[in-house]
């Protein structure tokens, strides 16, 4: 089963320096360049990706769907955040993982049983890959913590993972 990820765009592009950089001289040209290095980074690791802008103050009355280049691209319609478009389509996603640094999100996410990550390590992730630097991938995975993935609550034996932890390692691997 493929991972599917789900990207809250402008949360992406305004954690990371190098995209708000460009965002901040032309909101245009920042959401096509997070939408190329996702093409991009689809092409290396295949998940299924969607990205969603906040689209609530335009004209468009309803959310609005683009495919480019395989990267679902979601613009959402008048009087709907990205947050509240993450946060219904979490619910219809098996396996998954939200991109996004806004905690409430992350913890709609966790409780719908998909990982959350934050904006700051899966553009580290997405770049190192970009990067083909597998040695850095495997540093990076060393340094994943709370702060970076919701810990869900530990149950059960001590010596045993929890389900969620297992399948959070699985996510993980796959990115």
């Amino acid at each position: 089963m493929p991972l599917e990820l789900i990207i809250d765009g402008y949360n992406l592009i305004r954690q990371s320096d190098s995209l708000s950089f460009v965002d901040a001289r032309n909101l245009e040209q920042g959401r096509e360049t997070l939408i190329e290095r996702l093409v991009a980074y689809k092409k290396i690791r295949g998940h299924p990706i969607t990205v969603v802008f906040d689209g609530w103050g335009g004209g468009n009355l309803s959310s609005t769907r683009t495919r480019h280049k395989g990267i679902q691209v979601v613009y959402t319609g008048k009087g709907e955040t990205a947050d509240e478009w993450i946060q219904r389509r979490v619910g219809g996603v098996r396996y998954g993982a939200v991109v996004t640094s806004d905690r409430e999100i992350q913890e709609h996410a966790e409780r719908a049983g998909l990982s959350a990550i934050s904006s700051d390590a899966f553009e580290r992730r997405m770049e190192a890959a970009l990067a083909g630097d597998r040695e850095g991938m495997a540093k990076d995975e060393e340094e994943w913590d709370e702060e970076e993935l919701i810990e869900p609550p530990k149950k059960g034996s001590a010596r045993q993972l929890s389900k969620k932890e297992k399948k959070r390692r699985a996510i993980l691997e796959k990115l």
